[in-house]
């Protein structure tokens, strides 16, 4: 079994060549909608996104590493008539493009490069009685591999982006249901853009199976949404942004 030293310094490697399939976000057809009242544990709208939540982090010295990875405990209130069910869709508006220069020394990734979503938890079918969900439920650490997407109490998991992400590293890749946390480049010249979302839908079943995706639940949400609200949190690895970012706090 790796330490988990080497376990973190593996996974920033292979965080370092990453592919993506480049895919503009999919905007889910709708007429007006009410909005959700959306409240994170860990994340205030545009503050910083606790460290606990993250899939890298800073270590006592210093140095990005693995962090604690707990998914957020999260809260909304009730929607409208016609609720079915609920979806919460948590993604990343701001992965590089090109992953040829990411957590490279010597290289800064610039504002300006083009950015596409990243997906880290999506989750549907959540029964209308539930509108909260506990922190940690989740997600309790890193999980090599990822965790099984599929049925759980709260709904049904979806897999996140971190499946493409390591699907080139034997020691990582793997299906990667439910949340994992921020892990930006750490030379990146900008933060990162958390997007924690809830839906309030007429379907209780999304029209979707299998391994499905972010994109694919949006997709399958076009013409169901009732209401919808979001908490929007910055994070960053890179020590110029970071405090850039709590100087305007």
């Amino acid at each position: 079994m790796l330490s988990r030293k080497r376990f973190a310094l593996s996974t920033l490697a292979a965080l370092a060549g990453f592919g993506l399939v480049l895919a503009g976000p999919i905007a889910p057809a709708r007429a007006a909608v009410t909005a959700l009242k959306v409240r994170v544990g860990g994340v205030r709208p545009g503050g910083i996104v606790a460290k606990r939540l993250a899939f890298c982090a800073f270590n006592r010295k210093g140095e990005v590493g693995l962090g604690l990875n707990r998914s957020p405990a999260i809260w909304w209130s009730k929607g409208p008539a016609g609720t079915k069910s609920y979806a919460i869709i948590v993604h990343d508006s701001d992965v590089p493009s090109v992953a040829t220069d990411v957590n490279k020394k010597g290289t800064t990734l610039p504002a300006s490069m083009p950015r596409v979503d990243f997906y880290h938890w999506v989750l549907v079918d959540i029964p209308t009685h539930i509108r909260h969900i506990p922190y940690a439920h989740d997600s309790k650490g890193v999980t090599p591999h990822g965790k099984k997407p599929g049925p759980t109490k709260y709904g049904v998991r979806g897999i996140n982006s971190y499946t493409n992400w390591f699907a080139a590293d034997p020691k990582m890749k793997g299906e990667y249901g439910g949340y994992d946390g921020p892990c930006p480049p750490w030379n990146d010249a900008i933060p990162h853009h958390y997007h924690f979302a809830v839906y309030a839908l007429n379907v209780a079943k999304l029209d979707v199976s299998g391994n499905f995706t972010g994109p694919d639940a949006l997709k399958a949400m076009q013409g169901h949404i009732l209401a919808e609200g979001s908490v929007v949190g910055l994070y960053s690895l890179n020590k110029a942004v970071i405090k850039s970012m709590k100087a305007k706090k």
